[in-house]
């Protein structure tokens, strides 16, 4: 079987590390370090089965790409997780409003990382099949 891809949006290189260290094993992971070249990551041919989207960014943050995402045929199916270190309510609220999948905090804990990605992959198979 395939592996599934995961697009990693984040403007820090460490960050983007992590995650592909952490992913790499069980995803194809693409890594983008900026909210543009994320988005024309998400649109290409190729498009990711799930995105790790950071919040904070310089030009476009993280709340404005699953703007466009969700409002683009092409990528409004494909789960978005936020990772962020804002944590208040309202942050969260924007995302999930926005159509993201979850929220998870920074610093970033794998085990919390792999049920939130393996959720959005049961969901999304669940919706495959009604």
């Amino acid at each position: 079987m395939d592996k599934k891809t995961i697009l990693v949006v984040d403007d820090a290189p460490s960050n983007l590390i992590l995650l592909n260290n952490l992913l790499c094993r069980d995803y194809r992971v693409k890594v983008a370090n900026s909210g543009s070249r994320g988005i024309k990551l998400a649109l290409a041919d190729d498009a990711p089965d799930l995105i790790l989207l950071d919040v904070v960014m310089p030009e476009l943050n993280g709340f404005m790409v699953c703007d466009v995402l969700k409002k683009n045929r092409k990528t409004r199916h494909i789960p978005i997780l936020f990772l962020s270190t804002l944590h208040h309510e309202d942050e969260v609220q924007r995302g999930l409003t926005l159509g993201a999948a979850g929220f998870i905090t920074k610093p970033v804990s794998s085990e919390q990382l792999a049920a939130q990605i393996a959720a959005c992959f049961a969901q999304s198979r669940q919706y495959a099949f009604e």
